[in-house]
């Protein structure tokens, strides 16, 4: 199969778009999954704490500790992921504190987002960056 100059770079300027495509189609969802969570209400700074790695050798296993004192609920996302939702954590009256831990897959270098809603109503965000040396997510 002989392909032409000007095929080859409109086979080349598609597959470029394409790969541009999916990561664009993700930020669009994790700002809705942010808008769903929150009502669209303003996010402070200050409030929720994400204990991650900087640097994670193995994305099948990056361990990861949330906490907002005082919160009735925590979402947990990874932005880069295929599917952004992590992990959401529910706390009741009765819970001694608020604080999760768990272990989680990366796909590859990407933020952390952490959103708290904290018991007065009002939401708390934070992010933070993993660099990750191997992929978890098939990579």
């Amino acid at each position: 199969m002989d392909f032409t100059r000007r095929e080859t770079l409109a086979l080349g300027a598609g597959a470029a778009l394409m790969s541009f495509l999916p990561m664009r189609a993700n930020a669009e969802a994790v700002d809705d999954l942010i808008a769903a969570f929150t009502g669209g209400a303003e996010m402070g700074d200050a409030g929720v704490d994400l204990n991650a790695p900087e640097i994670a050798e193995n994305g099948n296993t990056v361990p990861v500790e949330v906490s907002a004192p005082g919160a009735k609920a925590i979402l947990l996302l990874a932005a880069g992921n295929p599917t952004p939702p992590v992990a959401q954590f529910n706390f009741g009256p009765l819970a001694g504190s608020q604080t999760a831990s768990t272990r989680i897959r990366l796909a590859g270098t990407q933020d952390l987002i952490a959103i708290a809603q904290l018991g007065d109503g009002t939401f708390a965000r934070t992010s933070k960056t993993v660099k990750v040396t191997i992929g978890g997510c098939g990579g």
